[in-house]
């Protein structure tokens, strides 16, 4: 059967993916199937131990796909809730592989300056050194053991948005990153403080060179509508107020390149953002800028804001109030700190009914797929290595990380990533990595051969063992009909090392189960 004949049918099983219903998509067998006669009962793999329903659900929202070595690792954690646990104190937790990582981009250690004088001298360009850090994060994301760490970088990545590309923010970025990583898992008054004063920020919403006689009022005011209380809580003249408190930060931009504080520079005078006022006499303004973020941290609208964003990355797009109100209360009873949030959020009724209704983003399936796949990527020694291709891979289907150009970072709902086009992409991207057929140079793919887990089975066994594989789940009617259709096979085919699927068809077995609501979704 060709792939165009078999596309249609993968489509099918994606029928529910923009509203996260996977179950929906996998529930029937099509007309046709049926009125051949041919039934499609899953068969049942069992040399593939799978994590309960709700454990697999727990530990796919905060990691980047559940591979097999990952369940491996959960059951020795003592199951789903004390790997969490044990998540969220990334400090314990071995991850010797993704720190050596940075080693194959060493530009990404260097300081402002040196990276603007490579720059300049045509060594190498900013844009190239952002590009490396995009594929740091991607393979930290494929291969960190910290994976809810690494999940909760990038959300605050994505919150508190400075986008790779803006003008002469290479200089900063890999700092700016480092800086939330490091306050991933912390207090949000904590990571608040930290992003809003770095210079990465103060480049991207010109307040590396706001001054007293001409307060600029970008940062002021996306400090207030996005980072912290939203819209409709503060006035324009909120925003003023907020923009004079900022001023003093500075960024020798396009010269030396160094950041500095200049006391100068700060806007003195009697200052009032909502119920915040500070006589803001000092010409040192620090102490006032902690002031004024640790009243915004806590403030009732930053904790519902806060709230409302982790429920609808980690629970569904529509949260109810009541739960975006119960961890409001969780933030603020606890000083802001962000564990004991993502504890209530997990311990809630709406959390555990919400697997499958949340779709993975282009860089979250890219990232799942590599997993899943068990590709081995290897340092680069070319342009077209596998780490490089990645970053084009993901910009295929619509996404790059840290790219997004508006200060309120990529959408969080499934919808913005449920389009046609995005899912055609998807399929191509599947398609391309089950045959291993690019990228190819430094990295290593799973042997199809490896694919048969025994010298003979039926074919509906080995779906069963596929699904176990690459969506921890056992297989479905409608998965194991789509496995056929796209194959030309029975379910009672009997396959071994010799058979044609083995040596020429097993990639379209990949993709099909790949194309899947359970992989689409997680």
């Amino acid at each position: 059967m060709s792939t165009m004949t078999a596309a249609p049918r993968r489509r099918t099983l994606l029928a529910g993916v923009g509203a996260g219903t996977a179950a929906a998509a996998a529930g029937a067998v099509t007309a046709p199937a049926q009125a051949a006669g041919v039934r499609y009962t899953p068969a049942s793999f069992t040399g593939v131990q799978l994590l309960p329903e709700a454990e697999r659900h727990l530990v796919s929202r905060f990691s980047y796909g559940v591979t097999p070595a990952l369940a491996n690792q959960v059951r020795k954690a003592g199951g789903a809730q004390a790997w969490f646990e044990r998540q969220l104190d990334p400090s314990g937790v071995a991850d010797g592989t993704a720190a050596a990582l940075e080693g194959w981009w060493p530009s990404l250690s260097y300081d402002a300056p040196k990276l603007w004088e490579r720059s300049q001298g045509t060594l190498e360009g900013g844009w190239e050194v952002m590009q490396s850090y995009q594929r740091w994060l991607l393979m930290r994301r494929t291969y960190s053991q910290r994976q809810l760490a690494e999940v909760m970088t990038e959300f605050w990545e994505n919150h508190f948005n400075v986008p790779v590309f803006g003008d002469g923010v290479f200089t900063f970025r890999k700092n700016y990153g480092d800086t939330i990583r490091a306050r991933a898992l912390g207090t949000f008054e904590d990571l608040l403080q930290a992003v809003t004063v770095h210079p990465a920020m103060g480049m991207f919403l010109d307040n590396a060179k706001s001054s007293k006689s001409a307060p600029n009022e970008n940062l002021g005011r996306e400090l207030l509508e996005l980072h912290t209380v939203g819209r409709g809580v503060y006035d324009e003249d909120d925003v003023k107020s907020s923009a004079r408190i900022l001023t003093g930060y500075w960024v020798d931009m396009w010269r030396t390149w160094t950041a500095s504080y200049r006391p100068e520079e700060h806007w003195t005078g009697r200052v009032q953002v909502m119920d915040f006022t500070d006589d803001n006499r000092d010409p040192d303004g620090r102490a006032v800028v902690r002031r004024y973020l640790s009243y915004l941290a806590k403030h009732p609208s930053t904790a519902a804001r806060v709230a409302r964003k982790l429920a609808v990355k980690f629970v569904s797009d529509t949260p109810s109030e009541a739960l975006v109100s119960q961890l409001a209360d969780v933030y603020l009873r606890n000083g802001t700190a962000i564990a004991p949030v993502l504890r209530a959020l997990v311990a809630s009724d709406e959390f555990k009914r919400s697997a499958g209704k949340k779709v993975r983003d282009p860089g979250e399936d890219l990232v799942a797929t590599y997993r899943v796949l068990q590709m081995k990527v290897a340092r680069p020694t070319a342009s077209d290595s596998a780490v490089n291709a990645m970053l084009w891979q993901v910009s295929n289907l619509g996404q790059t990380p840290v790219s997004w150009p508006q200060p309120d970072g990529p959408p969080l709902t499934s919808e913005a990533w449920s389009s046609p086009s995005r899912i055609l992409a998807s399929f191509d991207t599947h398609y391309t990595l089950s045959g291993g057929w690019w990228p190819k140079k430094d990295v290593t793919y799973r042997p199809k051969s490896a694919w048969l887990p025994r010298k003979r089975m039926r074919f509906d066994m080995l779906v069963d063992y596929l699904s176990r594989m690459l969506l921890h789940r056992p297989s479905t009617a409608a998965l194991l009909e789509a496995c056929c259709l796209s194959v030309d096979l029975t379910p009672a085919e009997m396959i071994h090392a010799d058979h044609g699927l083995v040596k020429w068809n097993m990639h379209r077995v990949l993709a099909t189960v790949l194309d899947s609501p359970a992989h689409l979704t997680r």
